[in-house]
């Protein structure tokens, strides 16, 4: 007999289409931006249940506020960066 190991599910992007009633090709498209986290086996992917989890729980909207804190902060930086090679 053969030792029966449970790993977790994982989904195709066509059932990750389903779940989100969107198109497959929309799918593809969150995964090549990074919305939608993939692991790519060989020619086809799969996405973890957590990966979709962000879609429900509206985390991507703390991420995006975030990103807009730092973008803010960054321009600082570099404003003081160039004080600094002016000064050396």
């Amino acid at each position: 007999m053969f030792n029966q190991v449970s790993y977790p599910k994982t989904y195709t992007p066509d059932e990750v289409a389903s779940i989100l009633q969107l198109s497959r090709n929309t799918v593809y498209e969150l995964i090549k931006k990074g919305e939608i986290i993939a692991k790519k086996i060989g020619k086809v992917y799969r996405v973890p249940p957590a990966s979709l989890s962000f879609v429900f729980s509206g985390l991507d909207l703390d991420l995006y506020q975030a990103q807009q804190e730092d973008l803010q902060t960054i321009n600082k930086i570099h404003q003081e960066v160039k004080k600094v090679r002016k000064n050396a």
